[in-house]
């Protein structure tokens, strides 16, 4: 790689295995958040930026790095702040799955293209894995006329305090609400919504539901169907849980409600070791044409959370080796579906 590599969040869980990933490489790099010290701890060799995220920005904007990785959520708060201090000729990479990032970054392609960089959103497990699926599923063909993606993690949970920014990135998916896409437009819907029982090629029975997140937008800007829902099995499909959504999201929105649960969720939250519930992660793709052919197929992937480091650093030694064109997209739609099979990803597809 040539030139420096900053990751913003670099003590957090994905910042983490993202720094030491990037130091197996050799890559130079630049670890930037609150605390000096647990810095120096995540990489005792890497020069450190500290402050808070204003103070991060300002010190980037005097500087010239080859690629910005930011892991710090809010996205819908920070990756605009973070893609406006980027100069010119800098590509930023983020791993968010806030439906409202995306749409902020895709509203910055001209801007972005206009100075040379390349902005990618959603180098993550959900998106890439689905918009991956649904992009070998498409194979240059005719323009479908209903898509549905689900996204099937399985996690290991670290344990500890949920901290700001992960409880910042889960209020602000309340916030948004859901989404689906009809008649060629993006439009409100109850999140939970078409809930659906599905089988895994592995033989695990798993339930998904709408949700408005980042695999919708990008399986929107993939296929162009005018019939879109983008489903996850983290969406409520409890209809109990689903009937008290509009309640919460309603109060969220109420002055001041969102930070205070933000700071109170990331303070008191926390979790308990567990391994990963099921032996494989899936992106799964549905795709329906006018003519009434169907095919559906799987992208099988390891524990969720490390396939998303693989793919941050596939996307970033791309970048930094000159491999991006300008303009603001998801993974998939910039390097291809193949990009998922080089962070280790397989297809399994079944007509």
């Amino acid at each position: 790689m040539t030139g420096e590599i900053w990751v913003l969040g670099a003590t957090g869980r994905v910042g983490r295995a993202v720094v030491e990933r990037l130091r197996q490489t050799g890559a130079e790099l630049v670890v930037a958040g609150r605390d000096r010290e647990r810095l120096c701890r995540v990489s005792p060799d890497a020069r450190a930026v500290t402050g808070s995220l204003d103070e991060v920005c300002a010190r980037l904007a005097t500087e010239a790095p080859s690629v910005v990785v930011n892991t710090v959520g809010p996205f819908t708060v920070t990756a605009p702040r973070v893609v406006r201090a980027c100069p010119p000729g800098t590509h930023y990479v983020d791993v968010t799955d806030e439906l409202r990032s995306f749409e902020l970054l895709h509203d910055m392609d001209r801007e972005a293209a206009a100075t040379g960089r390349t902005l990618v959103s959603g180098a993550g497990f959900g998106v890439l894995a689905t918009e991956s699926i649904l992009l070998h599923l498409l194979a240059g063909g005719e323009k479908p006329s209903r898509v549905r993606v689900d996204a099937v993690a399985s996690v290991a949970i670290e344990p500890g305090a949920l901290g700001e920014a992960l409880a910042g990135t889960i209020v602000h998916s309340f916030l948004d609400g859901g989404r689906e896409v009809r008649q060629g437009r993006m439009v409100r819907a109850r999140p939970g919504r078409a809930a659906e029982r599905l089988t895994t090629p592995d033989g695990d029975v798993v339930t998904t539901a709408s949700l408005g997140a980042g695999e919708l937008f990008a399986a929107w800007q993939a296929s162009g169907a005018p019939s879109v829902i983008g489903a996850s099995a983290l969406a409520p499909a409890n209809p109990l849980v689903r009937a008290a959504l509009p309640a919460i999201v309603g109060v969220l929105r109420l002055p001041g409600v969102a930070g205070f649960a933000t700071r109170r969720l990331g303070r008191v939250a926390t979790a308990t070791a567990k391994e990963r519930p099921r032996r494989s992660s899936w992106g799964r793709a549905r795709v329906e044409w006018p003519g009434g052919r169907v095919r559906e197929g799987w992208l099988r992937t390891g524990e969720g959370m490390t396939f998303t480091v693989d793919t941050v650093i596939e996307v970033v030694q791309r970048l930094a080796k000159g491999g991006g064109r300008p303009g603001a997209f998801t993974p998939g739609r910039l390097f291809g579906p193949e990009v998922a099979l080089a962070a280790g990803a397989e297809f399994v597809v079944a007509d």
